[in-house]
């Protein structure tokens, strides 16, 4: 059997930088209480190995005193204030590339553009965003959602309109709804598109799907919540009938004898995770 590890699976640069922040916070507060506002990343197994070193993942600042960690996906910016008020320090480690995006909505927004926010309604990520799009926006994830965007849009009587999605949104999707809205957009409107998918996110999912067209079986690992993973798995499902989506090694079934594998893991997968389930199929 040929196993091939994607070169991109496993942390990115943000949920790396999140979680060694969190272990470092953890060493220097001793015996001093660490909270984190919600998840810092999406993975089950690397929250409890943090909740086994001394962080608690609380889901207001009610909760929590002394130091809070802000998790890669960000937060609404009214919570600083507020966390201001309540004299809890805050230990930012929102994504560099959320923050770019919470940036560009803030500015357009203060520039009267109204916001298309593409992601998922619920995400902590979008839930971030869109405290600083105003309240001009329409966050929206499907194709057949478009025409209520657009309605929404023009009733706001506004003549500038801003496209941008989650960061880990899916690059394929993206540029089908920004092709499906060009027509129905009015030519008077001044509409101004920037496509906010990370950089890791694009190559990663370019990557699977390069890989899943090469193999019999594909092999997705990742958390259950993590919305990067469930997007690799539809981009190698297209390409790979039998493409599998897991979190751990333990829910790996194996039925029929397989000659090629390919393996990729979202970006809040640990190391460890995927060499489990190299070491699984090697013995085989």
């Amino acid at each position: 059997m040929e196993i091939i590890v994607g070169k991109t699976a496993g942390f990115c640069y943000g949920v790396k930088r999140a979680v060694e922040g969190a272990a470092q916070e953890i060493e220097k507060a001793k015996e001093e209480p660490i909270y984190c506002l919600g998840e810092i990343v999406h993975n089950r197994q690397v929250i409890e190995k943090l909740q086994g070193l001394g962080i608690k993942c609380v889901e207001t600042l009610e909760e929590a005193e002394g130091t809070v960690l802000i998790r890669a996906h960000g937060i609404p910016k009214e919570i600083y204030d507020i966390a201001k008020e309540m004299k809890i320090t805050i230990q930012d480690y929102t994504c560099p590339n959320v923050l770019k995006v919470q940036n560009i909505a803030e500015e357009f927004s203060q520039n009267d553009y109204f916001i298309f926010l593409l992601g998922a309604k619920s995400h902590p990520e979008n839930i971030g965003t869109l405290s600083h799009c105003g309240k001009d926006y329409s966050i929206f994830e499907k194709e057949d959602e478009i025409s209520k965007a657009i309605e929404e849009f023009e009733k706001s009587k506004k003549k500038k309109l801003l496209l941008i999605s989650q960061t880990t949104f899916s690059l394929e999707r993206f540029y089908k709804i920004k092709e499906k809205l060009q027509p129905l957009i009015k030519k008077d409107v001044d509409f101004v598109v920037k496509n906010t998918i990370c950089r890791t996110t694009e190559l990663r999912q370019k990557e699977t799907d390069e890989l899943s067209k090469k193999v019999d079986t594909m092999i997705i690992i990742g958390g259950k919540n993590s919305s990067n993973t469930k997007k690799l798995y539809e981009v190698a499902k297209n390409n790979c009938k039998n493409t599998i989506l897991i979190e751990t090694v333990q829910e790996l079934e194996i039925k029929a004898p397989i000659e090629k594998v390919g393996i990729m893991a979202g970006a809040s997968t640990p190391k460890e995770s995927i060499e489990e389930v190299v070491e699984f199929l090697d013995q085989l």
